[in-house]
């Protein structure tokens, strides 16, 4: 009995690179949950091709990235970087952009402050939500979406964490990685949009829709 030979990866659409064009540094493994997910909403291929290019720091430590970027490109003269932090309020002083390495922060205090999405955070949690209770809740906790001030200082990593009123109210953790992959990407918040559109570039991914081409606003 003959067997069908088998596609290869690069047949499927997705060659996955032992040594990826370019590096994603970020803070945790929520953290990579969450863009992640972000990815998998625009593109599956988008999600593996990051999945195998992120470093995590194991906290707020741009000058840990800058190290191990320095260490990779010794082998990789070309290799490039992005990392990106949360603006937290007592931090680790910046050691400055390295060769190849991009240093971003979220103008929001949490990566977790651009889940705001009751539609995307219900679909995670698989609620139905019959009598609404969820929804106004939700309203009630999350600032407008017009108001930049009120976002830019919300705690949303309490508001969404295991121990903070969501979770209190659904019995259980809210599953953020989840979260940002139920997002459409017409709803992602402009600075993500920015987010991914720039590791599609770094990680030589052509964006499938241009939802991820924006350019990165002006300070």
């Amino acid at each position: 009995m003959s067997r069908r030979p088998r596609r290869s990866r690069q047949e499927s659409g997705y060659a996955p690179r032992k040594h990826p064009q370019g590096i994603l540094f970020v803070e945790g493994a929520g953290d990579r949950a969450i863009i992640e997910g972000w990815a998998r909403s625009v593109s599956p291929r988008f999600e593996r091709a990051l999945r195998s290019a992120t470093v995590i720091l194991g906290g707020r430590q741009p000058a840990r990235a800058r190290r191990h970027l320095q260490k990779a490109r010794l082998e990789r003269p070309s290799l490039c970087a992005l990392c990106i932090l949360d603006r937290d309020a007592a931090a680790e002083d910046d050691p400055g952009e390295a060769e190849g390495l991009e240093i971003r922060t979220w103008q929001r205090r949490h990566i977790e402050s651009y889940l705001l999405d009751p539609e995307a955070i219900r679909k995670a949690l698989r609620r139905r939500d019959h009598d609404g209770r969820l929804t106004r809740l939700l309203t009630d906790l999350f600032p407008s979406s017009d108001d930049s001030d009120a976002l830019r200082e919300l705690h949303a990593k309490t508001l969404l964490g295991p121990r903070g009123p969501v979770a209190a109210e659904v019995g259980r953790a809210v599953p953020l990685g989840r979260v940002a992959r139920a997002m459409r990407p017409e709803d992602h918040p402009v600075e993500v949009r920015q987010l991914l559109g720039r590791l599609a570039t770094l990680l030589g991914h052509a964006p499938p829709t241009p939802v991820v081409t924006l350019r990165r606003r002006s300070e």
